[in-house]
């Protein structure tokens, strides 16, 4: 019996991607919103940098020993979004692909680590990526599961930080109109800078709307089309 289990770890950067990227750029956060596996050694990544400074980035990206390709297609004031190809320094997420059917829901790099999010077909894929890393010393931080019981909580995509932010905002009043307390103020109640809370409650809010619209596509499909409620009218 398969029972899917989602996981939460951390790896450091220089036993990763992007580590000389993050050395040369301190300031800034990496968010994976796509990843494609071609084979267990070439990982294609879409990301998206937020905070710090972009100027110049793409040369450090290319500068970059783990990246093999990096082509720049959009960007706004704060943003970038890239598509890189990594070599086999990030192989592990390679592994947990094409070996084992999992899936990168997230993925975030700042301060010299990586913190990914994933799903796995059971918990068998996750001792086997465990003994993956293992081998290959590779840090692999376990920090928690996620086990079917966990499910509800877990399922609109949020991380443990994320549902937390979100729910001490409803404890104090900050999505009612008139607010009943200030993003500083929350911030504050958070223990975490504005800016941080600020990138946290984006993300959060992205993960509730796309859950919300795939819930929409399900109850659609499962709806009868207008044509065939007609034709079943007395």
């Amino acid at each position: 019996m398969h029972v899917p289990t989602i996981a939460e770890f951390a790896i450091p950067a220089h036993e990763f991607a992007l580590s000389k990227t993050l050395e040369h750029r301190p300031d800034i956060t990496i968010n994976i919103d796509r990843v494609v596996a071609h084979n267990t050694t070439q990982v294609v990544p879409f990301v998206r940098v937020t905070q710090g400074e972009v100027d110049g980035l793409t040369e450090v990206l290319e500068n970059d020993p783990s990246v093999e390709e990096v082509e720049l297609f959009g960007e706004t004031d704060d943003e970038r979004f890239y598509r890189l190809v990594w070599n086999e320094t990030a192989q592990i997420i390679g592994h947990m692909i094409n070996e084992h059917a999992a899936t990168i829901q997230e993925a975030t790099a700042a301060n010299g680590e990586w913190q990914l999010r994933v799903l796995f077909p059971d918990r068998d894929a996750l001792s086997a990526t465990n003994e993956f890393a293992k081998e290959n010393d590779i840090a692999f931080t376990l920090k928690k599961i996620y086990g079917p019981e966990n499910f509800e909580t877990a399922r609109h995509n949020l991380t443990e930080a994320q549902y937390e932010t979100l729910a001490v905002g409803v404890e104090n009043g900050y999505y009612e109109v008139p607010r009943e307390i200030t993003t500083q103020g929350l911030s504050d109640e958070l223990g975490i800078s504005h800016q941080a809370l600020s990138e946290r409650h984006r993300r959060a809010m992205k993960s509730l709307v796309v859950s919300a619209l795939a819930t929409v596509d399900e109850e659609n499909d499962e709806a009868p089309k207008p044509e065939s409620a007609a034709r079943q009218s007395p």
